[in-house]
């Protein structure tokens, strides 16, 4: 399937307009978007444009019955300057598989992969140099229809953007175990990005946030009992030796850093588990003194310690960070590898290579 994308250049870039030393996360926006349209059966042709406001009916159908979903990934640059992404291809099968389950049109993994390149080489100036920050990209899909009625669209806009940042996390985090609000039940869509799933954990967010905590930490629907997820990202925790991550499921994102931490882990002849884990066992770890390392894993978060993790009265506080061995080799082997400062063993990294033809129109011909 061939797509041919235009190209529409900014007059001006922002890029001196901004605080690399300074980066918030998700609050400042590089100069280029590419928008491509599913329409009559069929993906148009795309544009790269300027980064800016599109210009949307209030009947869209996104906007009443949430057919919506989402991608992150991330580029940086290695030290002889070459634009790097991790393994991009499990972030565009997701993607995929989020839009079969929402009744959406999927994307041909090279198109996504051939217009994704096209964006962040445009824009590979705004990647940035500093520990700890990158080029986080955002892919998205809604349905577009201005009808007011519950069936799938039969439009969508595909849209990617990017941004540099710093990291989402700036120290340890504190989770509480959610016993009452489910992010996911059996059947359900907790497997995928639909921003829907993302909207209705807002409200357990904010009470955790009351308690004193920074996140919330998923438990089943059923007994409230096993761990899922934290809200930002994959949870893994450490029990004598032995790596404990929730077996996936219909509830559980299948994170592209999740399924890397296991692999690596695996890689050093460390024991991993992937089964189900519930509040009891970990309190009880506790107790015993054997209850090691607590992590979460994400595209946004990367891998970053658990502080403490409280569940209804009862509140624990995990071994301070700097002890911890696992989650901190973890993270500098990850990062190495993203850097290419660490062997690539696996293959894992994807350099961006120039478009076939540059300027105007990188992929017109």
């Amino acid at each position: 399937m061939e797509i041919k994308t235009k190209l529409k250049k900014r007059a001006q870039s922002k890029l001196a307009d901004v605080d690399f030393d300074n980066l918030p996360f998700g609050r400042v926006f590089s100069d280029h978007m590419l928008v491509i349209t599913y329409k009559d059966g069929q993906w148009e042709d795309g544009i790269i444009q300027p980064y800016e406001a599109l210009a949307l009916t209030p009947a869209i159908m996104t906007l009443h019955y949430g057919q919506a979903i989402f991608e992150g990934m991330k580029a940086n640059k290695d030290t002889d300057g070459n634009i790097l992404m991790f393994r991009p291809e499990l972030n565009i099968r997701r993607f995929n598989k989020s839009a079969e389950r929402m009744c959406m049109p999927t994307i041909p993994e090279d198109v996504f992969l051939e217009k994704l390149q096209e964006l962040i080489y445009l824009d590979s100036d705004w990647i940035p140099n500093k520990e700890g920050a990158a080029l986080y990209i955002r892919p998205f899909m809604f349905g577009s229809d201005p009808y007011i009625g519950v069936k799938p669209s039969k439009t969508y806009h595909f849209v990617i953007f990017t941004c540099p940042v710093g990291p989402y996390y700036a120290n340890p985090v504190s989770v509480y175990a959610e016993d009452h609000y489910a992010r996911a039940v059996n059947g359900g869509t907790g497997f995928t990005k639909a921003a829907g799933n993302y909207g209705g954990s807002l409200y357990p967010a904010k009470l955790a946030q009351e308690k004193g905590y920074d996140q919330v930490l998923w438990t089943d629907s059923n007994e409230h009992k096993y761990v899922q997820e934290i809200g930002t990202m994959n949870v893994f925790f450490v029990i004598d030796d032995v790596v404990i991550t929730p077996e996936l499921n219909d509830c559980i994102l299948p994170g592209t850093t999740r399924q890397s931490v296991i692999e690596l882990f695996k890689d050093q002849g460390v024991t991993v588990e992937e089964r189900p884990l519930s509040i009891d066992e970990i309190f009880e770890a506790h107790d015993k003194g054997v209850l090691q390392d607590c992590f979460g894993s994400g595209t946004a978060a990367a891998i970053i310690p658990i502080a403490s993790l409280g569940a209804k009265d009862k509140k624990i506080e995990l071994p301070p960070v700097e002890d911890r061995k696992y989650w901190s080799q973890m993270k500098e082997r990850l990062l190495g590898i993203k850097l290419g400062t660490v062997e690539d063993k696996f293959n894992w990294t994807r350099k961006i290579a120039v478009p076939q033809v540059a300027g105007e129109n990188p992929s017109e011909s």
